[in-house]
């Protein structure tokens, strides 16, 4: 199906199943411990053998030696994995560094080996009998230390220009010229990496944890040398990816060499401690924002450059591209500055780009108001725009980022906010309120499923789509009832497998709105076919309560497939629209902390989110990614920061015990509000992602409050007591 105009009254319009709050369909299985996640196949294959990796030692250099006798040697090892050995290998379109290193070491804990042995226990012990020697090479980790010498765009990342900028500022009334860090992340998903590999003769099946099953079996078929019909990829429950596991990351990659070589079925995963710096992370940003204003507080001069840094081949962090699109002002200039560095690859972590741009962009907004004068939710509304501030020709499809900043104001009770910083105190603690616009574009992708309607009345709704804890099971399954006239217990929804058909997959936000149109495409052809079958006209026959009708005749569904299962299948494939309209989503974000006078030490109290993202086609599952979201804003505001150390090249704090996250006691109350929103421009379920946006702006606005509350300004994330306490009031 191409969706190449806006979309008009459809089946998903009558909402007796979309739009509504239901439970999880995969709930009873997460809480009993049924679903099956990657490590856990345990009725697939027999005689199961178990990997452990043998990670590098040093961040940049060469392996000199490798000695292997000790640990083939070992109790029970069956075989040990290298570069060497492995075969000729190719690598992914989507990885920056090498899966299996050597004899080169790209990163600190690239892994160079695999050893494979008949119990978890005896790999890991073989694997430190593994003897390698380096020979250690100067390299680069110090983002701040590259930067002077990093002042060209990428290639495919050129600057934009708007206007003229720098006339623009120099004669602007009122100026900012600032500067902002947000540092090293870690998804820190709660299941590590893991994959199983089996072989037969030259068919190879993985199940694994991965977001995006089509990239990963793509990607692992080139890395193996393979045809892409020989790899099969399953990956029907994950906990959690982040963006972490967007990619073929190296525990699939090994166990399919080490079942090669051991002949036998293997498992792989990687140990918490190997994961921030063998994977992926998000990169460090050093971000100059300026902005000038007229008297009245209207934009007339934004710019926004942002440096990052990745190794060679790597891409920037987007920091930029929420500036381009956010604000009105005439004279407008963004730009990318990548260093190469030589720290782990640093990609995709939940809302690239926007989430630490807005940790940047949102506190210079609310430095400007101040300026001004004006409310930082008047400013913000002052110099909202509804087409791209660079072709005024291009609209936005839906923009309410006013009705959500408004909305979140009377929401928070934001007129009793005192605008005086260090002004309110409740014993002990100063409290303040803050607030920050969010912003997430909308995004798309062809996504296609297979649908199935049997004599029992039961759809199967078939797609590689996955569901990384975001709810994909329930609202594909509420796509599918809503399409078909059945309720939801009548429909069977199968994910995260190669063999079905290529879906969005989990990522960019792009996912929910995706994947869904892709079944509603399908839902149409299975329409057709089950009004052909029952002498119905398609184009006016209606679908509820598990009948066919047209007119005064109406057939039980489930007698269609009276002889024989009906199937269909089709794919969404989207046009140009975004050439013709801006498609992005919105929310206001609004945050009370209190800080300790004598610690500095940092309390988030309440939260509330507003957010304006298209149909909500359920509201349940979407709040829970909404306040999750929230809650990773609060750990990037205060706490989450990857240490680098500056002398070897690694992330010294690299597991849950020196990486710091929000836990239960962290978490305040939090709000979320979803406006009446729906975009037919976006997709036929007229929705748009949420997962995302959710996140983007938190930081900035838990950053607000505690300027707000100490009248401490704080540009350099995380907002860590140290950086408060020489500047608090005093407490006497």
């Amino acid at each position: 199906m191409k969706f190449d105009k806006p979309a008009g009254d459809n089946p998903i319009d009558q909402l007796k199943v979309v739009g509504r709050p239901h439970d999880r369909i995969d709930g009873p299985m997460k809480t009993t411990g049924t679903a099956t996640y990657a490590y856990e196949w345990h009725d697939k294959a027999s005689n199961v053998a178990y990997g452990y990796v043998v990670g590098a030692a040093i961040a940049k250099g060469r392996i000199t030696s490798m000695d292997l006798q000790a640990a083939q040697s070992a109790p029970g090892v069956l075989a040990v994995v290298t570069a060497k050995n492995a075969g000729s290998l190719g690598k992914g379109e989507k990885n920056t560094a090498t899966l299996l290193g050597g004899p080169e070491v790209e990163h600190y804990h690239q892994a160079v080996a695999l050893v494979v042995a008949e119990t978890f226990e005896q790999a890991r012990a073989a694997a430190q009998l593994v003897d390698v020697q380096y020979r250690r090479e100067r390299g680069s980790w110090d983002l701040a230390a590259e930067k002077p010498g990093v002042t060209e765009a990428p290639e495919d990342q050129p600057d934009t220009h708007v206007g003229d900028f720098n006339q623009a500022f120099s004669s602007a009334a009122l100026k900012l010229d600032a500067s902002y860090t947000t540092p090293d992340q870690s998804h820190m998903a709660m299941e590590p990496h893991a994959s199983m590999a089996v072989w037969e003769g030259e068919k190879l099946t993985v199940w694994t944890s991965n977001q995006m099953i089509n990239w990963c079996r793509t990607d692992l078929a080139k890395t193996l040398k393979l045809p892409e019909e020989n790899v099969r990829v399953i990956s029907p429950y994950i906990g959690g990816g982040f963006g972490g596991k967007l990619f073929l990351r190296s525990d699939a990659v090994l166990a399919a060499l080490g079942a090669r070589a051991a002949k036998r079925p293997v498992k792989v995963m990687l140990p918490r401690p190997v994961i921030p710096n063998n994977t992926t992370h998000r990169p460090a940003t050093i971000q100059h924002i300026r902005i000038g204003t007229d008297q009245s507080g209207h934009i007339t001069a934004i710019a926004h450059e942002s440096w990052s840094g990745n190794l060679p081949g790597g891409t920037p962090e987007t920091a930029v591209q929420q500036t381009e699109l956010l604000y009105a002002g005439a004279n407008r200039f963004t730009g990318l500055r990548l260093a190469k560095l030589d720290l782990p690859e640093g990609n995709a972590m939940r809302a690239p780009g926007e989430a630490p741009g807005l940790m940047a962009l949102e506190i210079a907004i609310d430095e400007m108001a101040e300026k001004a004068g004006i409310d930082p939710v008047a400013f913000r509304i002052l110099n909202d725009t509804q087409v791209d501030p660079a072709n005024p020709d291009r609209p936005f499809s839906r923009r309410q980022l006013v009705e959500c900043l408004r909305t979140g104001a009377e929401r928070f009770g934001w007129d009793r906010r005192n605008a005086t910083p260090a002004q309110v105190k409740e014993g002990r603690w100063l409290v303040g309120m803050g607030m920050a616009a969010g912003f997430r574009n909308n995004m798309v992708m062809t996504s296609g499923a297979r649908v199935h309607l049997d004599a029992n009345g039961i759809v199967t709704v078939e797609t590689d789509m996955t569901d990384i804890g975001t709810g994909s099971y329930t609202i594909i399954a509420q796509t599918a009832a809503e399409m078909a006239g059945v309720p939801l217990e009548k429909v069977v929804v199968r994910l995260g497998d190669s063999s079905f058909p290529v879906s969005a997959g989990s990522g960019g936000q792009w996912g929910a709105n995706s994947s869904t149109a892709g079944v509603y495409a399908a839902c149409v052809k299975l329409r057709e076919a089950i009004a052909n079958k029952l002498g119905f006209d398609p184009n006016t026959a209606t679908f509820a309560d598990e009948q066919v009708r047209d007119g005064e005749r109406s057939a039980r569904l489930a007698d269609a497939a009276a002889d024989g299962t009906l199937t269909a299948e089709d794919s969404i494939e989207f046009g140009d629209l975004e050439k013709q309209y801006q498609q992005s989503t919105f929310a206001g974000h609004f945050v009370e902390v209190g800080v300790d006078r004598a610690t500095g030490e940092v309390r988030v109290r309440r939260m509330l989110a507003v957010c304006a993202a298209g149909r909500i086609l359920n509201p349940k599952t979407a709040r829970s990614q909404v306040i999750g979201a929230m809650t990773m804003g609060l750990g990037g505001a205060l706490m989450e920061e990857l240490a680098v150390d500056k002398r070897l090249g690694y992330f010294v704090n690299h597991d849950l015990a020196g990486y710091e996250v929000p836990v239960h006691a962290d978490v305040p109350e939090q709000e979320v509000i979803f406006l009446d929103d729906t975009d037919p421009v976006s997709s036929p379920m007229k929705a748009k992602g949420v997962g995302e946006l959710g996140l983007c702006g938190v930081s900035a606005a838990i950053v607000n409050a505690v300027y707000n509350a100490t009248g401490v300004r704080v540009r350099d994330y995380p907002v860590t007591l140290d950086k408060l306490l020489a500047s608090l009031p005093d407490v006497v």
